[in-house]
């Protein structure tokens, strides 16, 4: 078991080539499984999917086993976001029937993508496009997973009470239209738990949805190693580095 053991950390943390590889399947197969989700919580449930669900459930479970069992501190990796995110994923495939509509709260799944230190190192390392925009894309998942949780939340209270929202995709244009404060007002939610709901995504949801956006157009942080101290990422404006106070000539767009 000891070299079962030892291959699979290498496997997950290793440096080699064939690590790296593999590291890239579980990448390209959680954008899979993404998709799949996404597409399949804008339908009725089938035999064929609910067989799908279980086999993805069967994957992501020793996944899951697989992690836990090399984890070297394994209560602080029961203690992450991620860990419980993948719990989470696996109840809801594992029991469509009781989960029901908040099936969708498998889209948490994309929180894992680009969350791995290991993945992030060879993305830097070999895609000089992801070194620069890292924080870019960062963003971009996270806006997609924010919207998209936001979303479920609506179909899952209002769907059954709400006419207006019959489909996800009708959750989905409400939560756009009041996260950009376009309001429409052709797609209302009208009971007291709607309209609690609507004032939360208005006062927290806007800020947070503005926040990330201006984050993808505008980024906090610019990427510029340091000549001296070698510290990488600095204010937009920053003509000296905040670590060493080395001068900086960091390129701006001017004004």
């Amino acid at each position: 078991m000891s070299k079962l053991h030892q291959k699979l950390t290498r496997l997950y943390n290793g440096r080699s080539r064939q690590a790296v590889h593999f590291r890239y399947g579980l990448l390209a197969f959680d954008i899979a499984t993404i998709c799949f989700f996404i597409a399949t919580s804008m339908v009725e449930m089938t035999p064929l999917i609910i067989t799908l669900d279980f086999i993805l459930a069967a994957i992501l479970s020793v996944d899951f086993a697989v992690r836990f069992w090399i984890e070297k501190d394994r209560p602080r990796y029961m203690m992450q976001l991620m860990t419980w995110v993948d719990l989470i994923v696996i109840f809801t495939l594992m029991a469509p029937v009781l989960t029901g509509n908040f099936a969708f709260l498998r889209v948490m799944r994309a929180l894992r993508l680009l969350r791995s230190y290991h993945v992030l190192k060879d993305l830097r390392g070999e895609f000089k496009f992801f070194a620069h925009n890292e924080d870019i894309i960062h963003s971009i998942v996270n806006l997609f997973v924010f919207i998209f949780f936001i979303t479920a939340i609506v179909y899952v209270l209002e769907e059954r009470i709400n006419p207006e929202i019959s489909t996800y995709m009708d959750a989905l244009y409400f939560t756009v239209a009041t996260l950009t404060t376009t309001g429409f007002g052709d797609i209302t939610l009208h009971d007291d738990m709607g309209r609690g709901l609507s004032v939360v995504i208005m006062v927290f949801g806007v800020a947070l949805f503005l926040r990330l956006v201006q984050t993808i157009f505008q980024p906090a942080k610019v990427r510029y190693k340091c000549p001296t101290c070698g510290l990488k990422r600095h204010d937009p404006d920053a003509i000296h580095c905040k670590h060493c106070g080395e001068s900086l000539n960091i390129e701006t767009k001017g004004s």
